[in-house]
């Protein structure tokens, strides 16, 4: 749909010359929820793409107009000038793109920008669990980046999205959106310094992404899980009972701690000390580490061990991985690996509805590998892993039959950009 997408938009906008730069959605492969921790997530980005058509003006503004809050009879139009700007209302569009250039002005580049008229068309939906918020802001960053030819590569794009919607905007993210919508494919990135990002070598992958149609926010959602993870580290750093030699690895606040310098094991003992939240909270961030280690050998063409597979998914589990090729083996472990992190978040994370869980029932009755929600959750969409676009399909229409309000089949689509790939879309 994107050719048509450009084609349709440029032919509604009239003379140019228009530049054009767009980025895609994602959806939230595996370690959902850990980004925000410090932890690596696994990102890939869908063939659903937010486009950004501009021109430059003769005045020092920056007039932006969504063609889809335009269609849709909402506000659709802002303004600011090429340098630090206010935050309007919470919620208002604009804030994402006035918090890109005040972060190029907080930089020392405001002088390098201009005047421009853009209009901005999207076919990522908001609240979807798809990153449409990191797709305005990588796409906005991208196109001005190209225009004013600002210099920043790929790390600088992503890590200035990153603090445009966080410190500029104010919305609790973690940084697997922007950096997953910047580098596209299907990445590992590292969510401490030095934000290292690996593209994985399996690359033949094939979602199905069924939208709910129930919408969310994540500022409603990561707020209230960071809170529980923080009563539970400070009722671990106030025990007597905590050694000294584990507290030095916890903290206070869940971004603090040595995660993956710790394990639920070592804890176990102290686990009891908690309220039922808070306890959830720190088995699940250690449970979703682990299985995401185990699908990234998958990911990177290693097998995994019986051993090391069965104490993560259990005997059960590993039994249905034992395919005759190395191809299979590890379409099986990936999609094992999805449904346990989906139950991860079911279960102790508390992000899933009963509508949700009836569109995964589906995909998985109609055939998927595995499949679970992507994003924040309570809302958004469950993606579905195919091999192939016509196994693709099928899960799709599976989804949509039981409850999914549109949906889509995308393999891992390139990153932000000037050009305009394609997709597959049905509703």
């Amino acid at each position: 749909m994107s050719g048509e997408t450009v084609a349709r938009t440029l032919d509604a906008l009239g003379p140019g010359p228009w530049t054009i730069a767009s980025a895609p959605g994602r959806i939230d492969f595996l370690n959902t929820h850990q980004d925000y921790k410090g932890l690596p997530v696994v990102p890939v980005a869908i063939d659903l793409r937010t486009y950004f058509f501009a021109k430059p003006n003769r005045e020092d503004v920056i007039r932006v107009k969504s063609l889809d809050l335009n269609g849709l009879r909402e506000p659709c139009e802002d303004a600011f000038k090429a340098g630090l700007n206010p935050m309007l209302h919470r919620g208002w569009f604009g804030n994402y793109l006035r918090g890109v250039v005040n972060v190029v002005a907080k930089r020392g580049d405001a002088s390098k920008l201009q005047g421009l008229d853009v209009a901005v068309r999207s076919e990522i939906p908001i609240g979807s669990g798809l990153s449409s918020s990191a797709a305005l802001e990588v796409g906005f960053l991208t196109l001005l980046n190209h225009m004013f030819g600002l210099g920043y590569g790929k790390a600088e794009v992503a890590d200035m999205a990153y603090r445009a919607e966080t410190q500029e905007a104010g919305i609790p993210c973690g940084r697997l959106d922007q950096y997953g919508v910047t580098y596209g494919g299907i990445v590992k990135v590292e969510c401490r310094p030095p934000y290292d990002v690996e593209a994985l070598p399996f690359k033949e992958l094939t979602f199905a992404i069924i939208d709910s149609g129930i919408r969310h926010s994540t500022a409603e959602i990561h707020p209230y899980r960071q809170r529980d993870i923080d009563r539970g580290l400070k009722t671990l750093m106030e025990s007597l009972a905590v050694p000294m030699s584990v507290k030095a690895r916890l903290s206070y606040r869940y971004y603090e701690p040595e995660w993956r310098q710790l394990s639920e094991e070592e804890l176990t003992p102290y686990l009891g000390l908690l309220d039922e939240k808070a306890k959830d909270r720190l088995v699940f961030t250690f449970r979703m580490q682990r299985s995401t280690e185990l699908a990234l050998k998958a990911l990177r063409f290693q097998e995994a061990a019986a051993e090391e597979a069965i104490a993560v998914l259990g005997e059960e589990a590993w039994s249905r991985v034992k395919a005759p090729s190395a191809e299979e083996r590890a379409y099986t472990l990936l999609g094992e690996v999805m449904n346990y992190q989906h139950r991860l978040l079911r279960d102790l994370y508390d992000v899933s509805l009963p509508e949700l869980e009836r569109i995964r029932d589906g995909v998985m009755e109609a055939g998927a590998y595995g499949a679970k929600l992507s994003g924040a959750g309570l809302g958004g969409s469950i993606v579905a892993l195919a091999r192939g676009l016509e196994a693709g399909t099928e899960l799709l229409k599976a989804g949509l039959t039981k409850g999914g309000r549109q949906g889509w089949v995308s393999a891992a689509a390139e990153g932000a950009s000037v050009q305009s790939p394609g997709c597959h879309r049905h509703s």
